[in-house]
């Protein structure tokens, strides 16, 4: 991580406290990670899992996986391992990895985000205006009600 932000102003410590405060808060799980992953092929499986209706549990267990317990989700057998909790066939998860089947539907949605201005998540879009950053309920609550210019 140290890596990823050198040469920008950024004070990643600050940024993990904030993190872990704001985690605490919403009894989320949060690890201390100290590398990322790529996201891509979870992203995709996450299409997948959508279709089948567990798309839900599914993010939540890749949530999970990357946040708390700090799991290489840009890894196949990772992300079969997740897959095959939550009910998902192994087997099926690695042909859709390897036939990139919902491809075209990530790229299309990030394709989406750029056209939107979204460079980082999390990121909030409500009545055309758009909040940057992990934020307490109050900042949120102000978007959705117009109070955010």
């Amino acid at each position: 991580m140290e890596n990823l932000f050198a040469g920008r102003n950024i004070d990643l410590q600050a940024i993990r406290t904030r993190l872990k405060m704001t985690a605490d808060e919403l009894n989320l799980p949060l690890g201390e990670r100290n590398i990322t992953y790529n996201s891509r092929r979870a992203t995709e499986l996450g299409k997948w899992a959508e279709a089948l209706g567990k798309g839900d549990t599914y993010h939540n267990d890749v949530f999970r996986a990357y946040f708390a317990d700090s799991l290489n989700i840009a890894d196949v057998e990772i992300l079969k391992d997740i897959c095959r909790k939550i009910g998902l066939d192994p087997t099926e998860t690695e042909k859709i990895l390897a036939k990139r089947t919902y491809k075209k539907a990530v790229d299309d949605d990030w394709e989406y985000a750029l056209r939107m201005g979204i460079s980082s998540v999390p990121t909030f879009l409500a009545n055309g205006r758009m909040v940057v950053g992990a934020q307490p309920y109050g900042i949120l609550e102000k978007l959705v009600t117009r109070e955010i210019l």
